[in-house]
């Protein structure tokens, strides 16, 4: 009996492990995203890709109010209508200021404003240089996921927490 206990140790420590090593995941170099109206309308699709240089959000929007709009990465991804509040405030793990006139430093979600023209189609790319799609500190992947959120206003890009940038019209869960 005494034989046996080591033997079951060893066995038991070796449970759920295979003879060859685990293989690698490729890191997350881009990721999607639909925008969505509070009524469920689809007004946009995009993506965004990691670059040396941050992460570039690529989108196509059609249906939009004409106007300028300020658009943020969101912390949480999360869209539930009415309103959109589930998707949190701003993206912002370094816990700084909102707005690019903060001497201080911005939110890593904050983005410059979008100018859509009367027929509420535009193309949009803009780059989000403090997050990042891999894992670790910054990424717009982490456990509750982030969203990409368009405001009925232009953000003044210095007023806390959202720049007066107004109700949130439209919302997308980025997906990998």
């Amino acid at each position: 009996m005494r034989r046996l206990v080591p033997l079951a140790m060893l066995l038991a420590a070796c449970h759920g492990k295979s003879g060859s090593p685990p293989v690698p995941q490729a890191p997350v170099s881009s990721a999607s995203f639909t925008l969505r109206t509070s009524d469920g309308r689809e007004v946009g699709h995009g993506s965004l890709q990691q670059t040396t240089a941050g992460v570039l959000l690529t989108a196509d929007l059609t249906g939009m109010p004409a106007g300028t709009h300020g658009i943020h990465l969101h912390a949480v991804g999360q869209c539930n209508a009415p309103d959109f509040a589930s998707a949190g405030g701003h993206f912002n793990p370094a816990s700084k200021m909102h707005g690019f006139r903060n001497p201080a430093g911005h939110h890593a979600g904050d983005l410059t404003n979008i100018s859509v023209p009367e027929s509420g189609a535009l193309r949009v790319e803009l780059l989000a240089s403090g997050v990042r799609l891999g894992s670790g500190d910054g990424t717009l992947l982490d456990a509750d996921g982030s969203a990409v959120v368009v405001h009925a206003l232009a953000d003044d890009y210095q007023t806390d927490p959202a720049g007066a940038s107004g109700t949130r019209v439209a919302c997308g869960v980025v997906q990998r």
